[in-house]
C-alpha cells in the first residue's frame, strides 16, 4: 500500500511540474508566433490544429483509457490489450486521415490551409499512437517518462520554431517543427514500451478481444468526442463564418485561459483517487472533500478572472498591436475561468461516484448549445460572439453537474456561502489593481493586490487561520515524506 501511495505522490509531482513547464513553453512560442505571423497566418495555423484535434478522437475512440485500466488490473496481459488496440487503431487512422482530407477539400479552404492540414494529419496519427504507448506506461503506474517527454516535445517545437523564423521560414515550416516534435514523442514512447517495459509492439487480430476492447472503449469515446468538439469546434466555425483573422484574434484569449488550466488539472490528479476512496468507504468525508475542492477552486480562479479583466489590455499588448481587438474577447473568456475551475471537481466527483454517463450527457448538451450559439452569434459579432458562448456554456456545464450531484451529496451547495465571501475578496483585489495599475509598476501592483486579497479572505471569513495552518502543515508533511 505504501508503495502505491508513493507512486501516486511521485506521479502527481511529475505531472504537475510537466504541466507547468509545458504551458510556459507553449505560451512562449505562441507569443513569438503571434508577433511574427500576424492574425491571418496565426489563424490558419491554429485552425489546422483544431481541425485535426477534433478528428484525432476517432482514431483512439477511448482505447487508451481502456488500455490504462486493463493493464493496471493485470500487467501480464499488456501485450494482448496493446495488440488489440493497435489492430483497431491502424484502420481507424487510415480512415480518419482520409476523412479529414476529403472534408478540408470539400469545405473549399485555400491551398496553404490544405497543405497545413496535410502536415497536421501526420502529427495527428503519430500523437494518437504515442497516446496509446504512454497509456501502457500509465497502467504500470508510471507518469515519469510521459511527463519528461511532454516537456521535451514543447522544447523541440520552441527551438525548431526559433530556427525556422530566424531564417525567414513561413507558417508551413512552423508546422514542420510540430511534426518533428510529434515524431520524437512517438519514437520515445515506442522505445520506452519496447526497451524499458519489454512489451512487444504488434497488432493482435484476435476477434473476441477486439470486440471486447471496442465495447469497453465506447463509454469513454462518447465523452471524449463531445468534449473535443466543444473545445475546438468554435475555431472551425470562426474560420468559416468570420475568416482567418478572427481565428488568429481568438487564439489570444483561448491560449491564455488554456494556460491557466494546469492548476485545476494538477489538483484533480490528486483529488480523484481520494474521492473514489471516500465514495466506497466514507460518504461524509466525500461531501467535506468536495466542498473544500470547490472552495479552493474559487479561491484560485476568481482573482485570475477579475485581475485579468482589469489588465486585459496590457496582456494583449504583449502579442503586438495587431491583437488589440482581442482585449474584450479576453475579458469575456476570463469570466469563464471560475466556471472552468469549478467544473473539474464536479466532473471528478461524478466519475468517482460511477456517474460517468452523467458527464457524457452534460457534455453533449453543452456541445449542442455551443454550436447553436456560435452559429447564431459569430456571423454578427465575430470573436465576441464566440467569447460569449464560452462563458455561457461553461456556466451551463457547472449548473448541469451540480444538478446531478444533488443526488449524491446531501448538501452540495454548502460551498456557495464561501464562494460569495471569496468573490468579495476578489472584487476588492480587482479594485486595487484598477486603482494603481496605471501609476505603479505592474509587479508592485500585483504584490499589493495579492496581499490585499489574502487579508480580505481572512476578514470575510472565506479562510481562517486553521485553514492556513492545515495548508502549511500539508507542505511540511510532504517535505518530511
Amino acid at each position: 500500500m505504501s508503495i502505491r501511495v508513493t507512486n501516486i505522490a511521485k506521479n502527481t509531482s511529475y505531472f504537475t511540474l510537466a504541466l507547468i513547464l509545458q504551458k510556459v513553453i507553449s505560451l512562449t512560442y505562441f507569443t513569438i508566433y503571434a508577433r511574427v505571423l500576424g492574425p491571418a497566418d496565426l489563424g490558419k495555423y491554429y485552425l489546422t490544429i483544431s481541425l485535426t484535434s477534433i478528428f484525432a478522437i476517432f482514431i483512439d475512440v477511448g482505447l487508451s483509457n481502456v488500455l490504462t485500466r486493463e493493464v493496471a488490473k493485470d500487467q501480464r496481459r499488456t501485450s494482448e490489450w496493446l495488440g488489440s488496440a493497435l489492430a483497431i487503431k491502424l484502420p481507424l487512422a487510415a480512415l480518419t486521415s482520409l476523412a479529414v482530407i476529403i472534408l478540408v477539400n470539400w469545405l473549399g479552404y485555400p491551398e496553404l490551409t490544405r497543405h497545413l492540414v496535410y502536415l497536421s494529419i501526420i502529427c495527428m496519427v503519430l500523437d494518437s499512437f504515442t497516446l496509446t504507448f504512454f497509456a501502457c506506461s500509465r497502467g504500470f503506474h508510471n507518469l515519469k517518462f510521459e511527463s519528461i517527454s511532454s516537456v521535451i516535445f514543447q522544447a523541440i517545437v520552441l527551438v525548431a520554431s526559433l530556427f525556422i523564423l530566424q531564417r525567414g521560414g513561413g507558417v508551413r515550416w512552423l508546422m514542420v517543427s510540430l511534426l518533428l516534435a510529434s515524431a520524437y514523442n512517438f519514437s520515445y514512447s515506442l522505445i520506452i514500451l519496447w526497451r524499458y517495459w519489454r512489451i512487444p509492439i504488434r497488432p493482435r487480430w484476435h476477434w473476441p478481444l477486439l470486440k471486447q476492447s471496442f465495447w469497453l472503449a465506447v463509454p469513454f469515446a462518447g465523452y471524449a468526442i463531445f468534449q473535443r468538439g466543444y473545445v475546438y469546434l468554435d475555431v472551425v466555425l470562426l474560420s468559416k463564418l468570420a475568416g482567418d483573422v478572427a481565428v488568429g484574434i481568438y487564439q489570444v484569449p483561448f491560449k491564455i485561459i488554456n494556460a491557466l488550466q494546469f492548476l485545476p488539472m494538477a489538483f484533480i490528479a490528486s483529488l480523484y483517487p481520494a474521492l473514489s476512496l471516500y465514495w466506497q468507504e466514507n460518504r461524509q468525508q466525500l461531501s467535506v472533500t468536495f466542498v473544500r475542492a470547490m472552495h479552493y477552486s474559487a479561491i484560485i480562479s476568481l482573482p485570475l478572472a477579475i485581475g485579468g479583466w482589469v489588465v486585459a489590455d496590457q496582456l494583449v499588448a504583449i502579442f503586438s498591436s495587431d491583437y488589440q481587438a482581442a482585449a474584450w474577447p479576453l475579458r469575456w473568456c476570463l469570466l469563464a475561468v471560475p466556471f472552468m475551475f469549478l467544473s473539474y471537481p464536479i466532473g471528478s466527483l461524478l466519475n468517482a461516484c460511477d456517474r460517468q454517463r452523467a458527464n457524457t450527457y452534460n457534455m453533449l448538451i453543452v456541445l449542442s448549445v455551443s454550436v447553436a450559439m456560435n452559429l447564431l452569434l459569430i456571423p454578427r459579432w465575430g470573436v465576441l460572439g464566440a467569447s460569449w458562448t464560452v462563458v455561457v456554456t461553461n456556466a451551463l456545464l457547472v449548473i448541469l453537474g451540480l444538478w446531478k450531484i444533488r443526488l449524491i451529496l446531501q448538501n452540495p451547495a454548502n460551498w456557495l456561502k464561501k464562494f460569495g465571501q471569496t468573490m468579495l475578496a476578489a472584487l476588492l483585489m480587482g479594485l486595487i489593481i484598477w486603482q494603481f495599475s496605471s501609476s505603479l509598476p505592474i509587479v508592485v501592483t500585483l504584490i499589493i493586490s495579492g496581499l490585499v486579497y489574502g487579508l480580505a479572505l481572512l476578514l470575510t471569513g472565506s479562510i481562517n487561520l486553521s485553514d492556513m495552518r492545515s495548508v502549511f502543515g500539508s507542505f511540511s508533511r510532504s517535505s518530511a515524506d
